[in-house]
């Protein structure tokens, strides 16, 4: 797209830092700070600045930025490789909050998190020279990598664990899990089952631990936890096993995709949803709402979790304390699926 003049004809050139300086009267000096320090530069002057570059479509030069700032303007991330809702949907989040702030992304796909895959990845994306590395790290697996990692870049790690020497952001699945059980025992059923994920997953063992402790502190009985592999085809096999169980009438399910199987099995053993069994998923699929019945769930902020991620970084690469944990909230959205105990 050709740049265009304030008051004259298209230009036949791409806009430099000059036509958005005078465009937004101040100096070149201030456009590049705004741009690049924006810490330094007054809120309605960098506001000003950024409705020049957008009505100019401006591009900054990469290797000028690179030059003035000893940055590269990319950052790296390191991921398990994965088509699952949340870690797919993390990484998107974090590429949208770093397009959003100009920064390009340097993804690096692992089939499995672990120190020895953690180092390397941080090898070669050091080699391309980006300004700093976030790790999605959902794996119990990647706990060691991050606990002993030593970088000289900036590092931030999603949905990881506790005690690590990096900077983490996540959603607080105990929180999420707690607010489901809640819901359930708020009906009036006397416990909840659990279908949980996969063990080797730091989320699946929040989602456990939120749900037990709600039931020990209430007095209620714990049933056994019910591990299934995040698909729906475990959820169904789970969902068989519990239909055959007169005494179950509330399951909190650790996603929705194991919650559809889940739903199946119920209907076809001739169980009600809800008016004999009630089910809470987790995540939020945006098709949740047309399950049959539509599925009440916790949804999971990911624009909030990639957005904190990267500024978190920010802070990191510019030098500045961060909190060494943030927690995202969640939130229950109730549907159709959960009711009333039967009587």
């Amino acid at each position: 797209m050709k740049a265009k003049s304030n008051d004259g004809p298209p230009r036949s050139r791409p806009a430099v830092l000059e036509d958005v300086a005078a465009l937004a009267g101040v100096s070149a000096m201030t456009v590049s700070r705004a741009l690049n320090a924006p810490e330094r530069v007054h809120t309605e002057t960098r506001a000003r600045v950024l409705a020049a570059v957008q009505e100019l479509d401006y591009r900054p030069n990469a290797a000028a930025r690179q030059l003035a700032t000893g940055r590269s303007g990319v950052l790296g991330v390191v991921s398990i490789d994965t088509t699952l809702y949340g870690p797919a949907s993390t990484l998107y989040s974090i590429e949208r909050a770093a397009r959003l702030n100009d920064y390009a992304v340097s993804i690096a796909s692992l089939s499995t998190l672990d120190r020895r895959s953690i180092e390397e990845s941080l090898r070669q994306l050091r080699s391309q020279s980006v300004d700093g590395v976030i790790i999605v790290a959902p794996h119990e697996s990647a706990a060691d990598g991050l606990r002993h990692l030593s970088s000289d870049i900036p590092v931030v790690a999603v949905d990881a664990g506790a005690g690590l020497s990096v900077p983490v952001v996540m959603v607080d699945q105990r929180a999420g899990a707690t607010r489901a059980t809640r819901h359930l025992l708020s009906l009036g059923h006397e416990t909840v089952w659990h279908v949980a994920g996969p063990a080797s997953w730091i989320d699946a063992n929040g989602r456990v631990e939120g749900w037990r402790e709600v039931l020990e502190a209430g007095g209620h009985r714990v049933p056994e936890v019910l591990r299934g592999d995040w698909s729906s085809r475990s959820g169904y096999q789970l969902g068989r096993r519990l239909a055959q169980d007169p005494e179950v009438t509330a399951i909190f399910v650790g996603n929705d995709q194991m919650a559809l199987g889940v739903l199946r099995a119920l209907r076809e053993a001739g169980r009600r949803v809800p008016e004999d069994v009630s089910v809470v998923g987790f995540d939020d699929v945006p098709e949740s709402a047309y399950f049959w019945p539509p599925l009440t769930t916790v949804r999971q902020d990911f624009e909030e979790v990639g957005s904190h991620a990267f500024h978190v970084l920010l802070d990191q690469m510019a030098g500045r304390p961060s909190q060494p944990r943030r927690l995202v909230e969640p939130e229950l959205i109730v549907r159709e699926s959960t009711g009333a105990a039967p009587s």
